[in-house]
């Protein structure tokens, strides 16, 4: 035993989506996560492009700009590619081979699996557990993703002053933060089916989780930017203004009832039309609580207007209610953003797993 343990190195969650890049630090405090620094930082427009890095020196330069802002000392980073640029796979191994065998085994047999040449991509592999009924065998979670994905990250925070110690897949980050909502369930949400519908700017996923585990996930083209663009057409606005509007008020009277309240609407049938994706998927036919997360989630209202087309409890996500902040944290920034640093928050777990 050491006295002079060393604590574990602190690892950042970026989150860098198509409109920005989310930074966030945690802390161990006790038995509860303590916010120790934050930012949220504007991306030029088309840097990311639907989860594509297409700007990686952009998004470099404006990592050392959230990096600076949030004041962190933290050189340790993990970020995530989306889940449709990763491929993941169940496969069954012999439970006696050690890990070395076992990544030697999955090395051999990859080609079967993934249907890229090796060469061009990046794999990893977690073990999941015993196979059900076969004591001899167990599952393993293969996933795979072409390295370009692993490369763009890595390249976009060396720029920024940052070494990339993780790179996730989105919808894991999401199942890591899933205690943290379910805490504020009765029973800690126990045996309850909670579906996570993350509205960014352009693209919508839906994860749902099990008892903590992952048992379903999907992605589709739909967000918050189709409002921008609404605003745009019906007032004649330049997009930036449009978004700057969208966010700050000041449009005119007619915006609420005929721009903003049609798009609520357009927002209750998408995630009526994700959740019968995963009710024909055959694993359920219900979900226990709907939790909104993303920019679109911060729209007033949005949470009640689902609940009731859809009948299913509707809370807005977020994972922040049971920590406390350091001086540096501001509190209403923090809840402003709460719902979309779903992923950040997931990344910045991985200190302490």
């Amino acid at each position: 035993m050491s006295l002079l343990s060393r604590k574990k190195p602190v690892i950042l969650g970026l989150d860098i989506s198509s409109t920005s890049v989310k930074l966030l630090e945690l802390e161990q405090d006790g038995d509860n996560f303590r916010v120790q620094s934050l930012a949220v930082e504007p991306l030029p427009d088309n840097a990311v492009v639907e989860k594509n890095f297409q700007d990686v020196e952009a998004i470099g330069e404006t990592i050392q700009k959230a990096v600076k802002r949030s004041g962190t000392k933290a050189k340790l980073a993990a970020v995530a590619v989306a889940g449709s640029a990763v491929i993941t796979k169940i496969i069954n191994m012999p439970a006696n081979l050690s890990e070395n065998e076992l990544e030697l085994q999955i090395q051999q047999e990859a080609d079967q699996y993934i249907p890229y040449p090796l060469e061009e991509i990046n794999l990893d592999f977690e073990v999941v557990g015993s196979t059900a009924n076969n004591p001899d065998s167990v599952d393993v979670l293969l996933a795979a993703s072409r390295s370009e994905n692993i490369e763009n990250r890595t390249d976009a925070l060396d720029i920024g002053g940052l070494t990339a110690k993780i790179v996730d897949v989105e919808a894991y980050t999401v199942e890591n933060v899933a205690p943290l909502l379910t805490a504020q369930m009765e029973d800690a949400g126990k045996d309850k089916i909670i579906a996570i519908i993350d509205i960014g700017a352009t693209m919508t996923s839906l994860n749902v989780i099990e008892n903590g585990n992952l048992i379903y996930t999907r992605e589709q083209n739909f967000g918050g930017k189709q409002l921008t663009e609404e605003i745009m057409r019906r007032y004649g606005l330049a997009y930036e203004e449009a978004g700057r509007l969208k966010k700050s008020g000041g449009l005119p009277d007619n915006y609420i009832p005929e721009v903003l309240e049609p798009f609520k609407e357009t927002i209750a049938q998408q995630v009526g039309r994700f959740l019968q994706f995963f009710y024909t998927s055959g694993q359920h036919n219900t979900v226990d609580l709907i939790a909104l997360a993303g920019g679109c989630a911060s729209i007033p209202g949005i949470d009640e207007l689902v609940e009731s087309q859809l009948g299913i409890t509707t809370v807005i996500a977020n994972p922040f209610a049971n920590m406390s902040l350091s001086s540096k944290v501001n509190p209403q920034s923090l809840s402003k953003d709460a719902p979309s640093l779903i992923i950040a928050c997931g990344l910045a777990l991985r200190s302490f797993k």
